[in-house]
């Protein structure tokens, strides 16, 4: 994951981030925002993504836009890697809420001050059985 644009470093009108995913990697689990859309743009490989109750597939070239509250998650097929571009907008102050990701990566930081932090980052994450059905069912 690169950080690009934080929302203060653009007045609040957006952030940005590059995500680059191993063949069938996980990226984001099911969750919503509630103050942001959010855009995707595959720069590479294939992207699988929920968006309410639609899974669908994006080649290399590709966008989608998620609406504020439309549950979503992303991952890499099964078939290939992905790097994408993510944008929010309008921006929230979301370096914080994936510096912490890394330290519970690390074992630096407790999965607990994740749900805690919802909130403060807009990210709400859910239960969306779909989405997990159908990415163990492409790991078979």
């Amino acid at each position: 994951m690169r950080l690009l644009i934080d929302a203060e470093q653009a007045n609040g009108t957006v952030s940005t981030l590059e995500v680059t995913m191993a063949r069938g990697a996980d990226g984001a689990a099911p969750h919503f925002h509630t103050r942001s859309d959010e855009l995707f743009y595959v720069a590479e490989g294939e992207l699988q993504l929920l968006a309410g109750d639609r899974i669908v597939t994006i080649a290399a070239g590709g966008t989608a836009v998620v609406a504020k509250r439309t549950v979503h998650a992303f991952g890499a097929t099964p078939d290939s890697g992905a790097r994408i571009l993510i944008a929010l907008m309008p921006g929230v102050q979301r370096f914080g809420y994936f510096r912490l990701l890394e330290r519970i990566a690390r074992g630096e930081a407790a999965p607990e001050e994740l749900a805690a932090a919802q909130n403060d980052y807009d990210n709400h994450f859910v239960d969306a059985p779909q989405w997990w059905q159908e990415r163990n069912a492409q790991r078979r």
